[in-house]
């Protein structure tokens, strides 16, 4: 009997995603990803070909083989090969990137080997050693970075290695995910201020204690702003407009 079903439904808790978002990673109508899962009905080739090759499987080991039931230590398991892959590519700098979706499962599988495991990664021939992670961020309180850039951290283990004024993505118990500027008062070693480059927002403060991870700023990943360009008829238009404005305001101060 096919395990495609409980193969599917077990792939997509690994990865933390709803029925909704894996439906609409494989085209196709969420109420189909419910049936499959709960084997009212076979996945076509063409579904089971992209889940295959989205977790880096085989058909036969999609249809036959019971993923959520294998040793999670054993060689043939789901897991296992995942990290075999990632430790035969570790000394190419891989870089786990954590996206906005995942920032609420990341606060509390930081840890956890086997949910890194199942973040996607790249890797930057620019970065040597040091252990390196990735971020997206949302928001404008660190403009000029633009919302949804990307930032990859280098990993501080120590609070005494991190140098005040510096920008860094800090992970804490309350705050979560943030992209701040820390800065250390040498008088109060139990609390550090962060800071935006944004002078709209206010910076505060945080416990020590309650940092669960510091990642340096090292590169900014950002898309490229469209630059506005004036044809000369626009720039006309908009002279014109500005002269009719201020012969208007003549007329009603006179």
């Amino acid at each position: 009997m096919s395990k495609a079903g409980l193969n599917l439904k077990y792939l997509r808790k690994l990865r933390g995603w709803t029925q909704e978002e894996f439906a609409h990673k494989l085209n196709i109508k969420r109420s189909l990803v419910g049936a499959y899962e709960e084997e009212r009905a076979e996945p076509r080739l063409e579904v089971l070909e992209e889940v295959a090759h989205m977790f880096k499987l085989s058909l036969d080991e999609l249809l036959l083989k019971d993923l959520a039931h294998q040793q999670a230590g054993s060689a043939g398991s789901y897991l296992q090969k995942r990290r075999m892959q990632k430790l035969m590519t570790a000394e190419r700098n891989v870089i786990h990137f954590v996206p906005v979706k995942a920032a609420a499962g990341y606060l509390t599988g930081y840890a956890d080997n086997e949910f890194i495991d199942e973040l996607n990664t790249f890797t930057l021939p620019m970065l040597t050693g040091g252990q390196y992670r990735a971020f997206e961020i949302i928001g404008d309180s660190m403009l000029p970075t633009p919302s949804g850039s990307i930032i990859v951290g280098e990993k501080i283990d120590s609070m005494e290695d991190v140098k005040s004024g510096q920008a860094f993505i800090v992970l804490s118990k309350n705050e979560g995910i943030v992209y701040k500027r820390i800065v250390k008062n040498p008088k109060v070693k139990n609390k550090i201020t962060l800071e935006s480059d944004n002078p709209s927002y206010q910076p505060y403060q945080i416990n020590v204690e309650d940092i669960l991870e510091i990642w340096q700023a090292q590169l900014v990943i950002a898309k490229v702003a469209a630059q506005q360009r004036w044809d000369v008829n626009s720039l006309a238009n908009l002279v014109s407009n500005l002269h009719d404005q201020v012969s208007t305001l003549k007329k009603k101060m006179n």
